[in-house]
Order: structure tokens, then C-alpha cells, then sequence
């Protein structure tokens, strides 16, 4: 009975082990990208849309199927001479025929249906980067409630320790009733921001798990990562050499306009004559001659494009060329536009970043840390310290928020050029 109750003991030991072990479960920002990608409907959607392309390519390479036709005739319906053969006369053709393309039509079907598959793969590769930026939104949301709770805990930790501090000098007579009451009072504030942030923690958490299709519980639910920035990036000009590499987008309109040529080939060709060759084989009785049964033959149909030139598929196609040239164009200059904004927008944050922890994030640790030290040994006033801590608090969370919003650029920026060039 012993052995057993401690063996219940080990295994119920065990078991909060595991579940605080998967309480704690955290997720990096390579994991839930794999997550994504592994898992999100849409992208799977569109990997299905790429399937049906590639199984157009084969439709667009198949040959023309030939034909086969089986004639009989001649049955006699009546006796002849009192005697009745009615297949006597009968006449059997069977022919075949079949339609020839010319002007390489069925490869520029081909070359048309690949390219139309790498413009389409060129355009889930762009929806993708547009549905991890937010993704990344998320996560970095997340990552930065995390730290906005943590500084929040903080703050109520370090308050808390100066009201013990400030009962004891009650109890020796150096602060009034009224001025304790005060402090009590300010603490409310404090836990306000705790339970604010832990709200904001969890809409994010649920946020992303929504991204992630994911429906395992809130509390289970966690992602870890470095909530800092950079001493540099990269320069612009590197930046806008390789958006113009990468992008998808930009990618998928070049490949637009090599399909359309390929499509204004392929309308040239399609207007070119197909000849259609026949052969046949008869058994005809000949009364000329009897022992010509057996007759064969063949003919060569040529149509006569006289009015039907595929006139408008080539002017369609010429155009849809020069509409094509215009859209890359467009694209190109929105690439420049949009690396251009997303990287004065990171150096901005930058710029901001480096002087907060240079110099601000000191001071204001230094002021609040002097006026408690006054405030306590009698040398400032109440006021003086609360608007201290009120002081501490606005530049440590406009810290946080900052970081949050370089971080927010960084993505906006890696969008941008295609690619994460930003951690």
C-alpha cells in the first residue's frame, strides 16, 4: 500500500511537471512562421492553385486526337432473280484523319502555360510575404506586451517596497497619516497598469493564435524573442538592390510580360493554316472489274484563311505586351517607394532608440532614484516624488513602445525588400 501511494505521489508529481512544462511552452519567431506556413488554409489554398497550373501544362501540350470513321452501304433490300444476297453489293470504307499544327503551336501552348505557372507561383510567394508581415505584427505585438507587463511588475515591485519603507518612517513619526494615505493611494495606478497589460497580453496571444489557426488554450500559448534593436541596418542602396531581386511581386510582373510574348507568338502562330490529312481504305464491289475489291485513297484538306486570320487575338496580345511593359514599371517604382519609406521610418526609430538608452533611460533612473532618496531623508516634497515615478514610468514605457514600433518598421521593412534583412 505504501509502495503504491508513493508511486501516485511520483506519477501526480510528474504530471504538474509536464503541465507546467507545457504551460510554459514558448514560441520563437522561426517556429511560428513554420507553424504558419505549415498550417494556414490560405497558403495551402494557393500551393493547390499551383498543382492546377502545372496540370494545365499538360492539357496545353496534348495533341490534336485523330479521327476514325467506318462507312457501310449497299444492302440489297429486295431479291434479285428471285434470290436474295443482301450483302452481296455491300460497300465497306473505313477512313482516318489527322489535324497537323504547324508554326510550333502545341510547344508555345506549353511555354505559355509554364510561365502562367511562375507568374502564378511568383504571386503566392508575394501573398505570402504580405501574410507574414502581419504575422510578424502580431508576434511582435505580443513580445512587446510581454515587455510592458514585465516593467509593469517591476514598477508595483519597486513601489511596493518603498510603502514598507514609508509605513516604517509613519511608525517613527518622520511622514504624516495623510501623506502615507497618499502613497497608498498611488499604488492603485500601479496595479491598473498590471492588469492592463496582462488584458493586452492575452488579446495578442489570441490574436496570433488566430493567424496560426491554432486552438490550444491562452495559458498554454506563449512566445519568447529578443525585444531589442540594432547598433545598425543595412544601407539604402544595398536595400533597394536586393528588393529588386526578391520581390515577388516585382518577379511576377516581369514573368507577365515574357508570357505575353509568348502569347502574342502564340496568336501569330494560330493564325497560320493547319492542314488535315486523311487516308481511307474501301471495299467496293466493281462490276467493271472484279477483282478490284479493294480500294485505297487519301486527300489533304487545306482551309483557306482568307477572312479568319486571327486578326484581333494578335492585336489583343500585342497590347496586352505594351500593358504588361507598364505594370512592371508601376511595380519597380512601387518597390523604390516602399523601401524608401520603410527605411526612413526603422532610422527614425533608430535615431529615437539610441538616445532613450544613451541617455534618457539613465536620467530617469537617476531622478527617480535621487528624489526617493531626497523624499525619504526629508530634502523633497510629495509631489516631487510622485511626479518622479510618474516621469520614470512615461520614459520607460515610451521605451518599450518605441521598440515596439522599430520593431513594427523592421517588418514593414523586410516586406519591403522581400526578405528578413531585419531580425
Amino acid at each position: 500500500m505504501r509502495r503504491f501511494v508513493r508511486r501516485l505521489g511520483i506519477g501526480l508529481a510528474v504530471l504538474c511537471f509536464l503541465q507546467v512544462v507545457c504551460a510554459q511552452q514558448a514560441y520563437t519567431w522561426q517556429q511560428v512562421r513554420e507553424k504558419f506556413e505549415a498550417g494556414n488554409p490560405t497558403l495551402q489554398a494557393g500551393r493547390i492553385n499551383i498543382d492546377e497550373s502545372r496540370a494545365q501544362e499538360v492539357t496545353a501540350f496534348l495533341r490534336p486526337n485523330p479521327d476514325f470513321s467506318f462507312l457501310t452501304d449497299g444492302f440489297q433490300i429486295a431479291p434479285h432473280h428471285g434470290v436474295w444476297q443482301p450483302f452481296s453489293g455491300v460497300l465497306f470504307t473505313s477512313s482516318f484523319s489527322y489535324l497537323h499544327e504547324r508554326r510550333h503551336k502545341r510547344e508555345l501552348r506549353l511555354e505559355s502555360a509554364q510561365k502562367a505557372t511562375a507568374v502564378a507561383e511568383s504571386q503566392l510567394t508575394d501573398q505570402e510575404r504580405t501574410m507574414l508581415f502581419n504575422l510578424r505584427n502580431a508576434f511582435v505585438a505580443a513580445l512587446q506586451a510581454k515587455a510592458v507587463l514585465a516593467l509593469a511588475h517591476q514598477n508595483l515591485s519597486y513601489y511596493d517596497q518603498f510603502l514598507k519603507v514609508s509605513r516604517d518612517r509613519k511608525q517613527a513619526g518622520d511622514i504624516a497619516q495623510v501623506d502615507l494615505d497618499r502613497l497608498e493611494l498611488q499604488r492603485v495606478q500601479y496595479e491598473s497598469d498590471v492588469q492592463t497589460a496582462e488584458v493586452n497580453l492575452r488579446t495578442n496571444k489570441i490574436q496570433l493564435q488566430e493567424l496560426l489557426n491554432d486552438r490550444t488554450s491562452v495559458e498554454q500559448f506563449d512566445v519568447s524573442g529578443p525585444f531589442d534593436f540594432p547598433s545598425s541596418v543595412p544601407g539604402l542602396t544595398d536595400l533597394r538592390e536586393i528588393a529588386l531581386q526578391t520581390r515577388p511581386d516585382l518577379k511576377a510582373a516581369i514573368e507577365a510580360v515574357d508570357k505575353a510574348k509568348t502569347d502574342y507568338n502564340l496568336a501569330v502562330a494560330n493564325g497560320s493554316t493547319d492542314p488535315t490529312f486523311s487516308v481511307w481504305w474501301s471495299h467496293n464491289p466493281s462490276f467493271s472489274n472484279p477483282y478490284a475489291y479493294d480500294t485505297v485513297g487519301g486527300s489533304v484538306s487545306i482551309p483557306l484563311r482568307i477572312f479568319d486570320k486571327n486578326q484581333g487575338e494578335k492585336a489583343r496580345t500585342r497590347l496586352d505586351i505594351t500593358r504588361n511593359e507598364r505594370l512592371r514599371t508601376a511595380a519597380e517604382a512601387q518597390v523604390y517607394s516602399d523601401v524608401d519609406s520603410a527605411f526612413a521610418t526603422v532610422s527614425s526609430n533608430l535615431t529615437l532608440l539610441r538616445s532613450y538608452k544613451e541617455r534618457y533611460l539613465n536620467q530617469a533612473v537617476r531622478v527617480r532614484d535621487t528624489i526617493s532618496y531626497s523624499y525619504q531623508h526629508g530634502g523633497a516634497s510629495l509631489l516631487d516624488f510622485l511626479q518622479a515615478q510618474q516621469d520614470y514610468r512615461t520614459v520607460e514605457l515610451s521605451y518599450l513602445n518605441l521598440i515596439g514600433s522599430y520593431m513594427t518598421a523592421a517588418s514593414q521593412l523586410n516586406m519591403a525588400v522581400g526578405k528578413e534583412v531585419l531580425e
